[in-house]
């Protein structure tokens, strides 16, 4: 007899905390679907779909915004032709001389510019996913076994490069700060 409602006990004892942990985990579940539950798995993938709905939001627009400017099949051929056309627009004042290549070709991962610093000497610099580096040391000219670095940008190429580079390019800086100085008093 005792050991019977002992054991019976026992297993009202195993059952009251399952229980619990049932209503709590039903609660904490309830909580979830409010912002800032403590269920976990709840919160994360409601927050997931928002983020997932964002992106496939963005890159739509994207899309859209490009084929409305441009068709893709043409710029894509040009790409880094008009990268290199920029690159020389934004530094051509410091140089002598510089242009985008029309003899070597020019495909959609790689452009050649031409370069002659202002101490006369000669470049042909390969623009492509990589960056910028030196590959002849004349126009039009690209030398397999020259092994330059790569560059991130044309100006620390240029730098490397041109001492005269180098100064032109630090006085414009210094023409257009003295340029905004003078905005600023006006």
């Amino acid at each position: 007899m005792l050991g019977k409602s002992s054991h019976h006990h026992h297993h009202l004892l195993w059952r009251q905390p399952r229980n619990d942990s049932a209503s709590s985990l039903v609660s904490s579940a309830v909580q979830g679907s409010k912002p800032c539950g403590d269920a976990v798995s709840g919160n994360c993938s409601c927050r997931m779909e928002t983020d997932y709905s964002h992106m496939e939001l963005s890159s739509n627009t994207e899309i859209e915004e490009d084929s409305e400017f441009q068709d893709f099949e043409r710029t894509d051929v040009k790409d880094m032709r008009l990268e290199a056309e920029a690159v020389v627009n934004d530094v051509l004042f410091a140089v002598s001389n510089m242009f985008v290549s029309k003899s070597l070709p020019c495909s959609d991962d790689v452009a050649y510019i031409n370069v002659e610093t202002r101490e006369r000497n000669k470049y042909c610099l390969e623009l492509s996913e990589a960056g910028l580096r030196v590959v002849g040391y004349a126009f039009d000219q690209v030398d397999d076994n020259i092994q330059t670095p790569y560059h991130e940008t044309i100006y620390s190429l240029l730098d490397t490069l041109s001492p005269a580079y180098r100064e032109a390019f630090g006085n414009a800086l210094l023409r257009r700060l003295e340029a905004l100085k003078q905005d600023g008093q006006s």
